[in-house]
């Protein structure tokens, strides 16, 4: 086959898969102020007046070779309709009449005249790799959509390299300063997905294909910029005029399955899969790192035509639904009433997150140093967590402050509470383990107003909380524990629980606890209290989270688990991955849920699962309530532990339903502590069987205490200030009677 019978061949197929007329593509935009108010128009570059809709030229080349310009060409077309925008009919007739011409000059010039009226910019780089950019048509968008445009390329030095693009209009909001984000309302991204190939082929003259957003209307210049060897090669820009136009109001009406009012989470996306609002434009209260928004009756966003799918929940105890939208240029409603398969509230258990924070991590410190109450308080509604403890830590902290009261928010509307306190985070004992501190009444120790007087040894820290009968507990429990150093006798159990291996300590999780657990301090009115009450779990390997309890549970120490995320450090996808639901019969109380929880009155869930009111009964037997989440095993197992090692396991049904389970009476050969879980998903706290009036203490647990308390002395010993040195080894030294004293009592 010659040349330009090849040439004819590919303007034929061209012409085969020719489609319908060019339009706009769809795509993410941002939520508007106070949720669908206009929003004034904000000239960024030039004004409106500068604007100009006469026609741009762009430069042209006289001939390339037929052949390849063709192929590229008809990729070009192929990517076009692969995102939903086919080139113009006219255009892809005009090519296709081609089809009789044998002439390259002819052919490439007729492509340049039918394409260049679709670009908005010519790169031209010259044979010794500089780069000049031409401006071209202008840019008429929806508001918060996307146009999709072409790009000229001139390349006389046959690079075959990935052509890059970037614009001081297009910068992310989140992490910008204050008085930038009026400018930043462009959104880009160059198309290099198949059938393009991702870098430039080395002809003279190609077309890509260039996305662009805008997230304000009106009419305004940006700047467009490119290079074709990266980040560190020659950077040329323009400036482009783009016009853009009123997208449609989308409110929502939102109500439980009682139907009274509640917050809705919505994952919002197009037929391409992209993100409603844009991600990197967004600002509290939606957050750049997560694709959901919430939104309750009333509220709105502002989406542009085109088709929608809205994946609709309320929280893990909700049935999530999908919706298909369609928007035109009149207003539309989403309409989202929760299904639930379970409502733990109204069975008297109500659930909490209590390690949250509004700044830190995967927040932004500028343009606003992290979140503010009511953009944490939407979140825990729209996860349906009833307490949010948003914790104060190490970023923003002489910011975040400012939001303690020593109650729960002004902001909170029962049954949702949101309450700030503390962690211990970035500042103080940190490298000790990280604390949780709850219910505190004085949030900074006397002696400073921020964060850098705080001790360096946790039990003082715990001290300090204590005296103002503080709850206190260990923070991502499971960090630091993972890696081995060593093993005591013991045979490891299921799950690898109980596990007899000796963590290094040498993270931020539960570790200076294994000392903590067995002090009691000062509380308020003096009496002496237990120096720290729960263990955290469910946001870190359950292996390690729990392993550490199981061995403290087998020494008599009777420390609780609580349910939390760690949000949005651990992760950022959303608050209440990890949870602790409290008993408590009447309504919810924050003091009286806290106190509940210090109890133990509890278990901890990741939300697929349920264990309810587990107790032990006059003749041995215990029973739990259970429930699970429909997902992909037909059947869980329930299991009946003693001192962390199953004594019955019984199969539940995953769809959804409420059972209520008998266990029989284990034989027990000492006295134990007995608990139900689901692995990973879910947890009972333990309930105490005493044979003979003794203690639970199981010698294989004690010695694998005494030898991680050797192990974290080992590892935190640095961390301990000068000051507080002597204090830190006396605080070991007592540790080490303790469990000495045990393993005594049962020789």
């Amino acid at each position: 086959m010659t040349r330009l019978t090849r040439a004819k061949f590919n303007l034929l197929a061209f012409i085969a898969l020719c489609c319908l007329s060019w339009s706009d593509v769809a795509i993410a935009g941002v939520v508007q102020d106070s949720f669908g108010q206009s929003q004034p128009s904000q000239v960024t570059r030039g004004t409106a007046d500068q604007l100009s809709d006469e026609p741009v030229n762009l430069p042209m080349i006289a001939r390339v070779d037929a052949q390849p310009l063709l192929l590229l060409t008809s990729r070009l077309r192929e990517a076009m309709e692969t995102i939903g925008t086919p080139l113009p009919t006219e255009v892809q007739a005009r090519i296709a009449g081609l089809s009789v011409e044998d002439d390259e000059e002819t052919i490439t010039a007729a492509i340049q005249e039918a394409l260049d009226p679709l670009c908005v910019a010519a790169v031209a780089i010259s044979a010794a790799g500089e780069v000049e950019v031409t401006a071209g048509q202008q840019v008429t968008v929806e508001e918060h959509g996307w146009r999709v445009m072409l790009l000229k390329v001139i390349n006389h030095a046959n690079l075959q390299t990935q052509l890059q693009t970037r614009s001081p209009n297009a910068l992310p909001i989140p992490t910008g300063p204050q008085d930038d984000i009026a400018n930043r309302w462009m959104l880009l991204n160059l198309h290099n997905e198949r059938p393009l190939d991702s870098r430039l082929s080395g002809l003279e003259l190609e077309y890509r294909i260039l996305l662009i957003s805008s997230v304000s209307t009106g009419r305004r210049q940006g700047k467009l910029a490119f290079s074709p060897n990266g980040e560190s090669g020659q950077w040329s820009d323009t400036t482009i005029n783009v016009e853009t136009l009123p997208a449609t109001k989308v409110e929502f009406r939102v109500t439980d399955a009682d139907g009274s009012p509640c917050m809705g989470c919505f994952e919002i996306r197009d037929l391409q899969g992209r993100v409603y609002p844009a991600q990197p434009k967004r600002l509290a209260p939606d957050f750049f790192f997560q694709t959901q928004i919430y939104r309750e009756t009333g509220e709105s966003v502002m989406l542009p035509r085109g088709t929608y799918t809205v994946i609709c929940s309320h929280g893990p105890e909700s049935i999530p639904e999908t919706q298909t939208i369609h928007i035109d240029e009149q207003p539309v409603t989403i309409e989202y009433q929760v299904q639930r398969w379970i409502d733990t509230a109204k069975l008297g258990y109500w659930s909490g997150d209590h390690h949250i924070h509004a700044a830190g991590c995967l927040h932004y410190e500028n343009p606003t140093q992290g979140v503010h109450p009511p953009d944490m308080l939407r979140h825990i509604m729209g996860e349906d967590v009833k307490v949010g403890c948003c914790l104060t830590w190490g970023p923003c902290f002489d910011y975040q402050k400012q939001f303690f009261t020593g109650r729960p928010d002004d902001v909170s509307r029962y049954p949702y509470l949101l309450r700030y306190d503390v962690e211990v985070s970035g500042f103080g004992s940190h490298e000790s383990g990280h604390l949780n501190l709850l219910k505190l009444s004085e949030q900074i120790p006397v002696g400073g107003d921020s964060k850098t007087h705080w001790p360096t040894l946790g039990l003082n820290t715990l001290k300090f909380a204590k005296r103002q009968g503080a709850v206190t507990g260990t923070a991502h429990s499971g960090n630091g524990l993972g890696q081995v150093v060593g093993r005591v006798a013991g045979v490891d159990g299921p799950h690898n629980l109980p596990c007899f291996a000796i963590p290094a300590f040498n993270g931020i999780g539960a570790h200076e606890f294994i000392m903590q657990v067995t002090h009691e301090v000062d509380g308020p009115n003096g009496t002496k209290v237990p120096a720290i009450d729960f263990i955290a779990t469910m946001d870190t390997t359950r292996e390690h989270e729990w392993n550490i309890w199981y061995h403290v549970l087998n020494c008599g120490i009777p420390i609780v688990a609580s349910g939390e995320t760690d949000f949005p450090c651990i992760t950022g996808e959303r608050v209440g991955l990890g949870r602790v639901y409290v008993n408590l019969p009447s309504m919810l109380d924050y003091n009286e849920w806290v106190e509940a929880l210090r109890r133990g009155e509890s278990y901890v869930s990741d939300g697929s699962a349920h264990l309810l009111n587990f107790a032990r009964h006059a003749d041995g037997t215990f029973s739990v309530d259970v429930a699970t989440r429909k997902n992909e095993f037909p059947e869980v197992e329930v299991e009946l532990i003693a001192n962390g090692y199953p004594v019955e396991v019984q199969k539940v049904r995953a769809d959804g339903e409420m059972r209520s389970l008998k266990f029989m009476a284990p034989k027990l050969e000492q006295s134990s502590w007995l608990a139900v879980r689901i692995f990973p998903s879910a947890h009972t706290n333990p309930i105490w069987v005493k044979l003979d009036d003794k203690p639970v203490r199981v010698a294989t647990s004690i010695d694998w205490c005494l030898a991680s308390l050797e192990q974290c002395w080992k590892e935190k010993a640095r961390t301990y200030a000068p000051a507080e040195i002597e204090e830190a080894k006396a605080a070991y030294d007592h540790a080490r009677r303790v469990y000495q004293g045990m393993l005594d009592e049962i020789k």
